[in-house]
């Protein structure tokens, strides 16, 4: 098992890999159970978002968020990146480039268990729809008791918006939706001109995708720390 001649090290990459998404399902899955902290006065989580209330339900342990993330997670699942990170990380199918061995016995690729990956362009228009959401928190942080106001979290929300946004617009699907199935980019320069932007996006969408992972938790331990008043929000306008 991981027979190779490179002499680098080769394992930190796929160690981090695994630590750092390791670390961020099991926060996400305190979060999910927490079910509360969510909020705080213009500011919502945007693993609450868009908020659902489940308290009437009658469901124990039963929170907002486990209506919610499926659905932004399902775009990150079967991210085309994310795929060749937890392929590594925690398949070993392979470790890394020249490095021979895989945990599993076997590996049939995306033909079983992993199938649904070939979901992602629908995925896509999911993560989409939970932008215009996300978008309408950024606006509702801009109003404190019916008037305009900025405060630190006003900001974070804002970043980790934009953020996810640029992630989610630099998407593989997506750059094939805008410029895809088109023979002569000619006959069609509108969406030549913005195959050409996504592109360029698409670059970057590694360093997109764990920059705005890390954006998410980072918000949600903001929104969290200022509901349970551990820290207070800071009012700038």
């Amino acid at each position: 098992m991981f027979a190779t001649r490179r002499t680098d090290n080769w394992w930190v990459g796929p160690a981090l890999t695994f630590l750092v998404l390791s670390s961020f399902v099991a926060y996400a899955t305190f979060r999910v159970f927490e079910n509360k902290y969510y909020s705080y006065g213009p500011y919502l989580s945007p693993m609450y978002s868009p908020l659902i209330e489940t308290a009437g339900w009658g469901i124990p342990y039963f929170s907002p968020a486990m209506l919610i993330l499926p659905g932004p997670l399902s775009f990150r699942f079967t991210c085309y990146y994310y795929r060749k990170a937890y392929y590594r990380a925690f398949a070993m199918t392979p470790p890394a480039c020249a490095v021979m061995g895989r945990a599993t016995p076997k590996y049939s690729g995306e033909r079983t268990l992993m199938i649904f990956q070939n979901l992602h362009r629908y995925a896509l228009y999911l993560a989409i729809l939970f932008l215009v959401f996300l978008w309408h928190d950024v606006i509702k942080a801009f109003n404190f008791d019916g008037k305009f106001g900025i405060g630190v979290g006003t900001l974070v929300l804002l970043t980790n918006t934009t953020l996810l946004s640029i992630y989610t617009f630099s998407c593989h699907s997506f750059r094939h939706l805008v410029g895809g199935a088109l023979n002569v980019f000619s006959k069609s320069p509108l969406r030549y001109l913005m195959w050409k932007r996504v592109t360029v996006l698409n670059e970057k969408h590694m360093e997109l995708a764990w920059i705005s992972l890390f954006g998410v938790a980072l918000t949600d331990v903001y929104v969290r720390l200022v509901s349970a008043n551990i820290i207070h929000d800071i009012r700038i306008v």
